[in-house]
């Protein structure tokens, strides 16, 4: 099967900068990859990279088995989908003018969360965070994308609201949509995923199923608290 998208031996940063190097995942249809690692590892910098936003420094990205040094708006038109984690959403509007401008189907975006229904006319900045944070995920998956890129979906929200946008994302992939989910909570992540790549220090540091993580999770979880690299916290 061709990947969605792939990076080889990836360098990405800012400027002439990399802070990201050698950096190898895929991922392919249906199913959700996580990224994680302790925050300053390059899990940002190598999403934004592989939706076009930063320049590649060096290395390549694959879109559909294509290399490609698309800009993201032309990536979006060919089926991306972009959670970034500033909330992806115009608080200024209301929820149906965020779905609208956004090019999303509203019936859709509204069945993956019918708790917006009630809010379709109210401004969005009004909203609750959780509220603004499925406003995304529904304009993102309202466009019907091959490929969603998550950036912090958890950020600052309730176990509660968390867990229903991380199912929405797994219901996603479990009907075709490629996802690659950036996520600062590991445990919950790896339970939504089926694969995962740990980041330390702008690389790969390990990888594997989510089953087979879950079994480490300890010592991943020790590399986030100290900052050490995953060799040294025992992985």
């Amino acid at each position: 099967m061709t990947a969605l998208i792939e990076a080889i031996g990836l360098a990405a940063g800012y400027g002439s900068l990399a802070v990201v190097r050698d950096l190898d995942l895929h991922v392919e249809p249906g199913e959700v990859v996580a990224l994680l690692g302790p925050n300053g590892a390059g899990k940002t910098t190598t999403l934004l990279t592989l939706c076009g936003e930063l320049p590649i420094l060096g290395g390549e990205v694959r879109v559909g088995g294509q290399v490609t040094k698309a800009p993201l708006h032309r990536r979006a038109r060919a089926g991306l989908g972009l959670v970034t984690e500033e909330r992806s959403v115009f608080m200024s509007l209301n929820v149906d003018e965020n779905l609208r401008v956004s090019g999303s189907d509203p019936a859709l975006a509204l069945e993956l969360f019918p708790e917006l229904e009630t809010f379709r006319k109210t401004r969005v900045g009004l909203l609750s965070g959780g509220q603004q944070q499925m406003l995304a995920l529904a304009r993102a998956l309202g466009r019907r994308p091959s490929l969603l890129l998550a950036d912090e979906l958890s950020l600052g929200l309730a176990p509660l609201v968390v867990t229903r946008l991380l199912r929405a994302v797994r219901d996603a992939a479990d009907g075709g949509v490629g996802v690659l989910l950036v996520e600062q909570h590991i445990a919950k992540a790896l339970e939504f995923a089926d694969r995962a790549y740990v980041m330390s220090r702008g690389r790969i540091a390990l990888s594997g199923t989510a089953q087979d993580l879950r079994g480490r999770l300890d010592d991943i979880t020790q590399s986030y608290l100290s900052g050490a690299p995953l060799a040294q916290a025992g992985v």
